[in-house]
C-alpha cells in the first residue's frame, strides 16, 4: 500500500462538523490484512486527517473507530467532538445521537472544509516527509 491511495472523505451524514471516513484503496477485509508497514502508513494517516481536523474546525478532541461489524471492509470513521456538544451526547458514543437532523454532506456547502482540510493534511505530509 506505500504507493495505493488512502481515501478520506467527509461522511454522507455529518454526524459532527467534519465527520471523515478513511478508506484503504484497494479495499481489504480489515486492519490485519495490511502488512505492519501499510497499517502504520494507514493509521499515520488516520491520525494526520485527525490532526487537521483538531485545526480545521476547532474541535475539542477527536474519537477514532475502526469496526468492521456491518460493512467487512476496512474503513475508520474520524469524528470531530465539540465541547459545546449537549452533554448526553457529549459522553456518549457520536452512533447514540439522534442522527435524523444532522445535515448530509453538500460538495458546494462543505467545499470550503474539504480545500481547507486537504491544505492542512498535505502541509503536514510534507512535514513528515522532511523528518523521514
Amino acid at each position: 500500500m506505500p504507493n495505493a491511495v488512502r481515501l478520506g472523505s467527509l461522511g454522507d451524514t455529518q454526524v459532527t462538523y467534519g465527520y471523515t471516513v478513511l478508506l484503504p484503496d484497494p479495499v481489504v477485509a480489515d486492519l490485519n490484512a495490511l502488512t505492519i508497514e501499510d497499517r502504520l502508513t494507514y493509521l499515520r494517516d488516520m491520525s494526520v486527517i485527525g490532526d487537521a481536523l483538531l485545526e480545521v474546525t476547532g474541535a475539542a478532541r477527536i474519537n477514532y473507530e475502526i469496526q468492521g461489524n456491518a460493512e467487512h471492509a476496512l474503513h475508520a470513521h474520524i469524528v470531530p467532538r465539540y465541547a459545546d456538544e449537549p452533554d448526553e451526547q457529549r459522553r456518549r458514543p457520536i452512533w447514540f445521537s439522534d442522527r435524523s437532523h444532522a445535515p448530509k454532506f453538500d460538495p458546494e456547502r462543505d467545499s470550503g472544509l474539504m480545500h481547507k482540510l486537504a491544505e492542512d493534511i498535505q502541509k503536514r505530509l510534507k512535514i513528515l516527509e522532511t523528518q523521514n
